[in-house]
C-alpha cells in the first residue's frame, strides 16, 4: 500500500456536483485513489505540507499535437491564416523521424505537467520517415502523465485537391489497420488507465468521406472514442458547403460523427443549429483559445455552448499555432475572450477553471478524473499562492485573475511528477538540449 498526505492546504477547490470547495484541508492518496478528504487526517507515509497551496483537480487537455513543439514561431509561418500556415509547416513536419517525434512530445508533455496537467489528448496525424503513434506514448509512460493518444491520419494529398504535399498521406486501408494495431497494442477501458486511444482522421479537407465513416464505425466497434478538428474558421465552413454541400455540423452528423463518444476541436464557427445538435447528442468540444487567436480564427461560442449543455474542455493546441503548452494560461484566455465578446459577467474564474478540469475529463469520458474527492483518482495540482503573481490578491483561490500558472506539486495517479516546480521522471535541460539540436538541424534541410 502507498499513501501520500497532503496536509493543511490552504484551500481545496473539489470541482464536485456542489462545487464544494474547503479550507485548512487534508488529502490522504492511497494506491492511487483519493483516499479521504477533511481535516485532521493521517497516515505513515510521505507527507506534503500544502499551508500555502491551493489544491484542484490536475488540470485537462483536450486537444494537443505535441510534434509541434519542434517547430514553433516558424518565421514564414508567424502571420498566416491557417491554410497558409498549414502550407507553410507541412513540408518541414515531412522531415520527422522517430526521434523528432519522441523529443517533442517529451518537451510538449513537460510544459504541461509544469503547468498543472495530469490528463492530456494528442493528436497526431502524420507519421513520416518511420514514425509512430508509439513514439509519443512511450514519450508519455516516461513523464508520467495520463495519455489519451489518438491516431490521426490524411489521405488526401494535394495532388487530388488537398492540403497536404502527397509524402504525408496515407492509404485509406494501411490507416484503418494501424488504427486497429495501435488499439490493440495500447488502449486501456478500466477506470484509472494511463493509455487511452481514439481514431482521429485530421480533418474533413484532409480525409474522404469514407474514412471519415468507417473510422467512426471502427471505433465503436472498438469501443473507442472519436476525435478531429471542426468548424475552426470561415475557411473551413467555405470548404465544407463547397465540397461537401452543407456546413461541418451537418457533414459530422450524416458521418456518424456526433455523440458522447466524440469530441471534436474548436469549433469556432458553430450556429445555433450545431450547438443544438452537439448538446442533444453529448458531443464534446475542445475549445483552443489561444491557438485561435494566434491563426486569427475567432472566439468559439463558448458561453452559448456551456448555456446549451455542450460539453466543453480547454486544448492548448498544437505549439506551432500556439507557441506554448501552459494550460493554467490557456483556460485563463478562455475566460478573458468570453468575457470580451459578451461582458464581464460571462465567464468567473471558477467556470473556467471547472471546463479546464472536470469539464476536460468529461470531454475525454473520465468519470475517474476531474474532481477532488474520495474514490477518483488521485490527480492533483498544488497552486503555491504565497509567491509574487498572487501578492495583494483579496481571493487566493481566484487563480485566473491572480495566481501562478506554474505547480508546485503535482500528482498523477498518487505519483508526485512535479515537487517543488520541478520535474521528477526527466533530465529537463537533456531533452531541451537535444530538442534545440534537431530543430536546428531541420531548419537547415532545404
Amino acid at each position: 500500500m502507498t499513501e501520500t498526505l497532503i496536509r493543511n492546504a490552504r484551500a481545496v477547490l473539489t470541482m464536485d456536483d456542489r462545487g464544494t470547495e474547503h479550507a485548512d484541508c487534508d488529502i490522504l492518496l492511497r494506491d492511487g485513489v483519493i483516499a479521504a478528504v477533511g481535516q485532521g487526517l493521517q497516515s505513515d507515509g510521505e507527507v506534503v505540507e500544502a499551508a500555502s497551496c491551493v489544491v484542484t483537480p490536475g488540470l485537462v487537455n483536450t486537444h494537443h499535437h505535441l510534434y509541434q513543439t519542434l517547430t514553433r514561431a516558424v518565421p514564414a509561418g508567424q502571420d498566416a491564416l491557417l491554410f497558409g500556415w498549414l502550407r507553410t509547416l507541412y513540408p518541414i513536419w515531412a522531415r520527422f523521424g522517430p526521434e523528432e517525434m519522441r523529443i517533442s512530445a517529451l518537451t510538449g508533455l513537460a510544459e504541461l505537467a509544469l503547468s498543472g496537467c495530469t490528463l492530456t489528448s494528442d493528436h497526431l496525424y502524420l507519421f513520416p520517415n518511420g514514425a509512430r503513434l508509439d513514439d509519443t506514448i512511450d514519450a508519455a509512460r516516461e513523464i508520467g502523465l495520463r495519455f489519451h493518444a489518438t491516431r490521426g491520419a490524411m489521405s488526401i494529398g494535394e495532388s487530388d485537391g488537398g492540403l497536404p504535399p502527397d509524402s504525408l498521406v496515407e492509404s485509406e486501408s494501411a490507416i484503418l489497420d494501424d488504427c486497429i494495431r495501435v488499439i490493440d497494442a495500447f488502449h486501456d477501458p478500466s477506470d484509472g488507465a494511463m493509455i487511452r486511444v481514439g481514431v482521429a482522421p485530421c480533418s474533413p479537407f484532409s480525409v474522404s468521406r469514407e474514412l471519415m465513416r468507417d473510422a467512426a464505425l471502427l471505433a465503436r466497434d472498438k469501443g473507442v472514442m472519436l476525435h478531429t478538428h471542426l468548424a475552426e474558421n470561415d475557411e473551413d465552413i467555405a470548404y465544407s458547403l463547397a465540397k461537401f454541400g452543407c456546413r461541418p455540423g451537418q457533414y459530422a452528423e450524416d458521418l456518424g460523427w456526433t455523440g458522447a463518444d466524440v469530441w471534436h476541436a474548436h469549433c469556432v464557427k458553430l450556429d445555433g443549429q450545431e450547438i443544438d445538435l452537439f448538446a442533444r447528442s453529448g458531443t464534446g468540444v475542445a475549445h483552443c483559445p489561444c491557438s485561435n487567436c494566434r491563426l486569427g480564427s475567432g472566439i468559439a461560442p463558448v458561453r452559448a455552448m456551456r448555456d446549451a449543455g455542450v460539453k466543453v474542455g480547454i486544448g492548448v493546441d498544437g505549439s506551432a499555432s500556439n507557441d506554448g503548452s501552459g494550460l493554467m494560461a490557456e483556460a485563463r484566455m478562455a475566460m478573458l475572450l468570453q468575457r470580451v465578446q459578451s461582458g464581464a459577467d460571462a465567464m468567473s474564474a471558477r467556470e473556467a477553471l471547472r471546463i479546464a478540469t472536470r469539464g476536460g475529463a468529461e470531454v475525454l469520458g473520465r468519470t475517474d478524473c476531474g474532481q477532488v474527492v474520495p474514490g477518483m483518482r488521485a490527480d492533483l495540482a498544488l497552486w503555491n499562492t504565497d509567491q509574487v503573481e498572487s501578492a495583494g490578491s483579496w481571493d487566493k483561490t481566484a487563480l485566473l485573475l491572480a495566481g501562478p500558472t506554474k505547480v508546485q506539486h503535482l500528482f498523477v495517479e498518487g505519483r508526485q511528477v512535479v515537487r517543488d516546480g520541478l520535474l521528477t521522471s526527466i533530465n529537463f535541460e537533456q531533452t531541451i538540449a537535444r530538442q534545440t539540436t534537431l530543430a536546428a538541424r531541420l531548419s537547415l534541410i532545404p
